[in-house]
Order: structure tokens, then sequence, then C-alpha cells
């Protein structure tokens, strides 16, 4: 349940994040997999992450205070490509070494297009946390635009995608911004989490 949310402030260095000193959750995606209006819908509060309809709109590191009790932290979507090259890499490094070296980081929810086939980018960006040893969830967004059925179809293609080079699968979440769908099991899941931290 989220009571309370304050937007904190925006980096573009870790370093210049807020005191590590209560468990943080990060959300990224793909350009465009409608991470912004998750954020709001789990916030309850359709104002508090932008939305555009141009990709790319998030280029910062964005740090919220839930209920003053963890940090939920909004990072740019990555694989856009309407940006130059040194400005792709610069936002990757940003992006690797907040993931990487941000020591309360308990999971980043990796957002998943529920529409789509598995892409190669997600993949591979998913690949790249179990390298670097990150926990890591993956929430398919957008399940409002097709049928259960489809939805379903689509979840098992990128399970069995992933299961080429994992052991085991993460947790997996289905929601919708529109309907609200996986607002409760994706905050339950968060605040079990907070209880093991302590």
């Amino acid at each position: 349940m989220i009571k309370t949310i304050t937007f904190l402030q925006s980096e573009v260095d870790w370093r210049k994040a807020p005191p590590p000193s209560l468990p943080e959750y990060a959300f990224i995606g793909r350009s465009n997999v409608g991470k912004s209006s998750l954020i709001n819908m789990l916030a309850n509060n359709k104002g508090i992450a932008k939305i555009s309809s141009k990709p790319g709109k998030t280029q910062t590191i964005n740090h919220f205070l839930v209920n003053n009790a963890w940090y939920l932290v909004d990072l740019p979507g990555y694989g856009y490509a309407k940006i130059s090259k040194t400005m792709r890499e610069k936002w990757a490094k940003m992006i690797r070494d907040y993931l990487v070296l941000r020591e309360n980081l308990q999971v980043v929810f990796v957002l998943i297009d529920a529409r789509l086939e598995p892409q190669k980018i997600d993949l591979e960006f998913i690949n790249s946390l179990g390298e670097s040893q990150i926990p890591f969830v993956l929430i398919f967004t957008k399940s409002d635009k097709l049928s259960a059925l489809r939805v379903s179809q689509n979840v098992e293609a990128f399970k069995k995608a992933l299961l080429e080079t994992w052991e085991e699968l993460p947790p997996i979440f289905i929601s919708s911004a529109i309907t609200g769908k996986g607002r409760s099991e994706i905050l339950d899941f968060i605040a079990v989490t907070n209880s093991e931290c302590r």
C-alpha cells in the first residue's frame, strides 16, 4: 500500500543519489514500454511520473520516497535509437553504474511489453543483470491491450526464451496501468522484501 509518495531528486550520477539508508526498487524497460504509466498506477497518482508519447522522456535517475520507508527509482529506458551513439553510451554507463554499485538496491523491476514476442534487447538486458548478479523481477505491461490468452501465450514464449540461458525463472507479474491489474501483487512483493531487509 502506498500512502505517501514524494519526488526527491533527479541525478545523472548515482553517487549523488539520496543516502542508501532505505531499501530501493528500480523500474526499467525498453523505451515506450509504459514505465511512467505503471509507476503512476502503483502510486495511485497520475502525475508522479511524467508520461510522454515520445520514447526517451526519462533521461535521469529519478528518486521517489514512498511511505518514508523505501525508495522507488525511475530509470531511463534502454534501446532508444533516436539519440546519438555518444548519448546512448552515456545513458548505458549511467544505468549500469547505478545498477551495479548502488548498495541498497533490492530488486530491479524489468518491464516487458506483453503485446510483443520475445525481444532480443530485453533478453540481452536481463542476461546482463544475471552476469552482474543483480536480483530482478519481470512485469509484463499493457496486458489490457490484447486477450488474456494472447498475453499468456506471449508470457510463455518469453519464459521459454529465458530458459535457454537461465536455470530458473524470476518472479513474474502481469500488469495494466489502465485497469490496475498487478498493482496489489507488485506492492505486496515489495512489502515482503522490505520486511526481510529489516
